[in-house]
C-alpha cells in the first residue's frame, strides 16, 4: 500500500513536471492540499488556518488539510513546505515570525525570500499592553514615566525568546526608551498567569488571550499594539495614541508555497484565498476569534516580507536579542 502510494505520489509529480505550467493549472487540483501550520495545535497560527481551511478547500474543490509540524519556532515546518515539491500540494501559514526568525536563528534550515514563494496575506490580529493591580501606572504615559524612574526594576513576561509577546514588547522598550526585563516563560497562559499574579508587572498578550482577565479586573489594559483601536477593546487606545508615538505591532498571517510553484497555481490559490477572505460569514467568525482578514495580492505578501525582514533584524540587533 505505501508502495503504491509512493508510486503514484511520484507519477503525479512527474505528470506536473510535464505538463505546461497554465495546463497544470488548470486541472489543479486533482487531490487533497497540504496546509502546514508549523506549531502545536490551538495557537494563533492553527486557529487561523483552521478557520479558513473548510471554505478555502471548498472554492478549490478539493479538501485542505491541516497539518501542525511544531519545533524550533516554527523553522521546522516552514522549511517543510520549502523543501517539498512545487505543485501546490504542500502549502503553509506562518505568522510574522517568517519575519522575524532570520534575524534570531543564525543558520536558518532555508532562505525566506528564495525558497518559498507567498501566495498572500490571510489576517491580522492585535497584542494588548495590561497590567496587573499592584501596579499603580493607569495610563501608557504613566507606565512609561515609572519605568523611566525604575530603570531595569519592572519586568514582563513572554510566550518565549522570539514569540510575539516578546517582539512587540521590545520594540515598545525601542520606541519608548525605556529599560525593561524581559522574562521568557513555555507558553502564553503561563506568563498571563504570572502577570495576574504580580510575579511580573506586565506582558503584551494577544488580545483574545487577555479579553476575559481584563473585563473580570484581574488586569488592566493601558493600550492595543496596532495602528487603530480593535473592536474586542473599543475603549482602549493604541499604544500610539496614549503617549508612544511611532509605535505600532500587529501579528500577521501570510500562507506561501516552494519557490518552484508554477506561477498559474499561485494565482489560483490566491484567487481562491481572496473569495474566502472577502466572505462575510468568514469575516465574521475571524472578527469573533480577534481576527481580521487582510486579503492580499501575492505581489503584496512578498512586498511585505521585503520590507519587514531588514527592519526587524535591525531591532534584533540593536537590542541584543539571541533566541536562547
Amino acid at each position: 500500500m505505501i508502495r503504491r502510494s509512493l508510486i503514484a505520489a511520484g507519477s503525479a509529480a512527474l505528470a506536473a513536471a510535464l505538463l505546461p505550467a497554465s495546463a497544470f493549472a488548470q486541472t489543479y487540483p486533482d487531490r487533497p492540499v497540504r496546509l502546514i501550520v508549523p506549531y502545536a495545535p490551538g495557537g494563533s497560527a492553527d486557529i487561523v488556518a483552521r478557520l479558513i481551511s473548510d471554505e478555502w478547500g471548498k472554492a478549490l474543490g478539493k479538501p485542505l488539510v491541516v497539518e501542525n509540524k511544531a519545533g524550533a519556532g516554527g523553522n521546522v515546518g516552514v522549511a517543510e513546505v520549502a523543501k517539498s515539491a512545487g505543485d501546490g500540494y504542500t502549502i503553509g501559514l506562518q505568522t510574522v515570525s517568517l519575519a522575524i526568525n532570520p534575524a534570531l536563528t543564525p543558520k536558518m534550515p532555508y532562505d525566506t525570500l528564495k525558497d518559498l514563494a507567498p501566495i498572500g496575506m490571510v489576517a491580522s490580529s492585535q497584542h494588548v499592553l495590561v497590567v496587573n493591580e499592584q501596579v499603580p501606572a493607569k495610563t501608557v504615559k504613566e507606565l512609561v514615566a515609572l519605568a523611566k524612574s525604575k530603570p531595569g526594576k519592572l519586568s514582563y513576561a513572554s510566550a518565549g525568546t522570539g514569540s510575539t509577546f516578546h517582539m512587540s514588547a521590545e520594540l515598545f522598550k525601542a520606541v519608548a526608551g525605556v529599560s525593561i526585563v524581559h522574562i521568557p516563560y513555555r507558553g502564553g497562559g503561563p506568563a498571563l498567569s504570572d502577570t495576574i499574579g504580580g510575579q511580573v508587572e506586565m506582558s503584551f498578550p494577544v488580545l483574545s488571550a487577555a479579553q476575559g482577565h481584563v473585563a473580570s479586573g484581574k488586569l488592566r489594559a493601558l493600550g492595543v499594539t496596532g495602528p487603530k483601536r480593535s473592536p474586542l477593546m473599543p475603549d482602549v487606545p493604541t499604544i500610539a495614541e496614549a503617549g508612544v508615538p511611532g509605535y505600532a505591532f500587529e501579528t500577521w498571517f501570510m500562507v506561501f508555497a516552494p519557490a518552484s510553484t508554477p506561477r498559474p497555481v499561485i494565482d489560483k490559490l490566491n484567487a481562491t484565498l481572496h473569495a474566502v477572505l472577502t466572505a462575510q460569514t468568514v469575516k465574521d467568525r475571524m472578527a469573533k476569534e480577534g481576527f481580521e482578514a487582510t486579503p492580499s495580492t501575492a505581489a503584496q505578501a512578498r512586498a511585505r516580507l521585503e520590507k519587514e525582514l531588514p527592519q526587524w533584524a535591525k531591532l534584533v540587533k540593536e537590542r541584543g536579542i539571541t533566541a536562547d
